[in-house]
């Protein structure tokens, strides 16, 4: 049954609505609406110009309008006379192709079509930093391995209860909060839904650690690899595929290795198969790849994978499967976009289990230490070029996530690395001034 914005509003005590959409670059854009204008907004959407954002449009093309999804609305717990709603973007009363969530849609009814609803759960680290950005909020905050510190983790409890508070109130049902590997680093866990449910919640979750971060004087950032020496921001997903009526888990079989079914294993195989052309979504950014092919960090790890390798409960491969029936992609970092994210993950499996894709052999070993040792495995791409190289030659998984998308993407990817090209440096100053 399709809710009401305007009596939620009556109800609430709401006054103003934010009609959100995140464009491709995993920017989120909003209007803030008043509750008297949500029913015509509901009906037809929030006019934007869309060239003004990132999307591949240009100013001759007629408006975009945000057409608020009611099943998403989120009351502000920090403000509660305002509710958030992740939107659909539509244009001359179409849905706009190339926009992240109506991508993510398309792939979900995919699904839907072959009898399965995937269901995710996301991890989203993230940085509490000062505000001008220059270094971490907590000057006491220097363990070689912090990871776990109690200290640390209590010296920043105000900022990291609230989130939680936030997240129980809305019945998100968070079970973990930590402080992660690196120093100023954290994470917070909540449990997994259907893929677009969780997309929703993980925009929402951005914009609510960044809105919390503020409001206690500091800045939170989700940028891959912000500090050199320290691990960097990954975003793992958890990965399981269910019954239409999501019920039973369609790929757990207790009699197979690692619990995964004969169907399982051909999804994870489209996973391990897309690999490299998924980095050019899983890992978005110029800075992602300082992530995915860093040195070794100040603990030791980086906890990030570098090579197409999957394997059971380990978490130095790119993929691992700790139970029955799901697995873990460690591959995506903070800076990947929600409903990309999620799109990417099934159209990459769904052509997996078309082409009955085999994901190879599992490895037990720690590819940190030997990982010299496998020589068949495919390397990830080492900069976000190669990135997208990988994607423009994968015409699978471009069909799967669909042409208008994947020729945008690539546009607009292809100039912001072109950008970085044409950016000097400090460095380059320091390497060849006096050669």
């Amino acid at each position: 049954m399709t809710q009401d914005l305007a009596a939620f509003a009556a109800e609430r005590g709401i006054k103003y609505f934010m009609i959100s959409y995140t464009d491709l670059f995993g920017a989120q854009r909003a209007k803030l609406v008043p509750k008297e204008a949500i029913a015509d907004m509901q009906k037809d959407g929030a006019g934007f110009a869309g060239f003004a954002t990132w999307l591949d449009l240009t100013p001759a093309h007629p408006d975009l309008f945000a057409v608020p999804d009611a099943s998403s609305v989120i009351q502000l717990p920090w403000k509660k006379d305002v509710a958030w709603v992740a939107a659909d973007c539509v244009m001359d009363d179409k849905p706009v192709e190339q926009a992240p969530r109506v991508v993510l849609k398309k792939l979900v009814e995919d699904a839907a079509a072959m009898g399965l609803r995937v269901k995710t759960g996301v991890e989203p680290e993230f940085f509490l930093i000062s505000a001008d950005g220059s270094t971490i909020s907590d000057e006491f905050d220097t363990a070689e391995k912090p990871c776990y510190d109690q200290q640390a983790l209590m010296r920043r409890y105000d900022v990291i209860a609230e989130i939680c508070d936030y997240m129980l109130e809305l019945g998100w049902k968070p079970y973990q909060n930590d402080h992660e590997d690196a120093n100023g680093q954290f994470e917070m866990n909540w449990e997994y839904d259907d893929a677009l449910k969780t997309a929703d919640k993980h925009s929402f979750f951005k914009f609510m650690v960044k809105s919390v971060a503020e409001k206690h004087g500091l800045r939170a950032t989700f940028m891959p690899k912000p500090f050199k020496g320290l691990t960097g921001n990954g975003c793992h997903a958890h990965i399981s595929v269910w019954d239409s009526e999501g019920k039973t888990n369609a790929f757990a079989d207790k009699e197979m290795p690692f619990g995964l079914s004969a169907k399982g294993k051909t999804f994870l195989g489209g996973i391990m198969k897309h690999a490299s052309a998924l980095a050019a979504v899983t890992n978005p950014t110029v800075n992602s790849y300082k992530r995915i092919n860093a040195p070794r960090t100040v603990s030791g790890a980086t906890w990030a994978p570098n090579t197409v390798t999957w394997t059971g409960n380990n978490r130095t491969h790119m993929v691992r499967v700790p139970g029955p029936g799901r697995f873990e992609l460690r591959l995506p970092d903070g800076a990947v976009n929600p409903y990309l994210l999620q799109a990417i993950i099934i159209a990459a499996g769904l052509s997996g289990m078309k082409s009955h894709a085999d994901p190879g052999p599992h490895h037990d070993i720690d590819m940190y230490r030997e990982g010299h040792l496998v020589k068949d495995a495919p390397k990830l791409p080492l900069n976000l070029l190669d990135a997208l190289r990988a994607y423009e030659a994968d015409s699978a998984l471009q069909a799967a996530l669909g042409a208008e998308f994947s020729s945008a993407y690539l546009k607009l990817k292809q100039q912001e690395w072109n950008a970085y090209c044409s950016h000097f440096t400090q460095w380059e100053r320091d390497s060849t001034l006096d050669i």
